[in-house]
């Protein structure tokens, strides 16, 4: 017998509901039109905004970079594989979003999932925007924190949940810049204002926004200014950047 056997079912369950997913493959270049399965489409479903994914510098600088450094750095980051490339990347992003410092991640979701568990344990308490990415719903439940969650975009009722939290619980109040589904903007000048006013940190995730809003890209903490007022954002380089990772740059107020 097959122990997975059970997966046959599942999966021709979800063909009879039309819920069975087929990945749609893509035979050259990421843009605006584009050949999958080998059809010529118009692609809506992109996130490379900025149509740098094949832009003809991305492309030579990346010729370069394998040419300079090899295909991978053969090992995690945490062990030997943090190289010169990664630290200058980190330096120029850090410059460019006007933080103190940079951490890049293999992707949007290692960030967000990766940096709420790290900063914060069972004892404290995270205050979430109802249509929050999945990522920091799953950085969350991870850091094992108490979670609670305020309707979207409703910073008074973000108040109200801090202001009934013990006042010296470490506390993490989280928006998205875009929310990726609906393409709002998180409510970020109330936000920063009631994290403030209890003591919280704040925490953006800009990775639609960035390349797009604010000055040169910069994101929707530079297109509200409130820069020095959020402790720790999210951005990418999936997206407008047309690249791959992500980055949570840190600025400490």
């Amino acid at each position: 017998m097959n122990p997975l056997s059970y997966l046959d079912t599942e999966l021709d369950n979800l063909r009879s509901q039309g819920l069975y997913r087929h990945l749609r493959v893509l035979d050259d270049k990421q843009t605006a039109k584009s050949h999958f399965d080998g059809k010529a489409v118009v692609n809506l479903s992109s996130n490379n905004y900025l149509g740098l994914a094949a832009h003809p510098k991305l492309v030579a600088a990346a010729h370069k970079a394998l040419d300079e450094f090899g295909a991978g750095s053969g090992s995690v980051r945490t062990i030997a594989g943090t190289m010169a490339i990664h630290m200058e990347l980190e330096r120029r992003l850090a410059v460019f979003k006007k933080v103190e410092a940079v951490v890049v991640f293999q992707s949007g979701f290692a960030a967000n999932a990766g940096t709420v568990s790290a900063i914060l344990g069972k004892e404290d308490a995270i205050i979430s925007d109802e249509l929050n990415h999945a990522s920091i719903i799953d950085g969350a439940r991870l850091s094992k924190a108490t979670i609670k969650v305020f309707p979207h975009k409703n910073a008074d009722a973000a108040r109200k949940i801090l202001s009934e939290l013990p006042a010296g619980q470490r506390k993490l109040l989280i928006t998205d810049g875009v929310f990726s589904m609906d393409g709002d903007l998180g409510a970020l000048p109330e936000l920063c204002a009631a994290a403030e006013e209890y003591g919280a940190i704040m925490m953006v995730d800009d990775a639609h926004a960035s390349g797009v809003f604010g000055k040169n890209g910069r994101g929707t903490i530079d297109h509200f200014d409130v820069h020095g007022r959020v402790q720790i954002q999210v951005g990418t380089l999936s997206k407008a950047m047309g690249a791959l990772a992500a980055t949570s740059p840190d600025r400490r107020t």
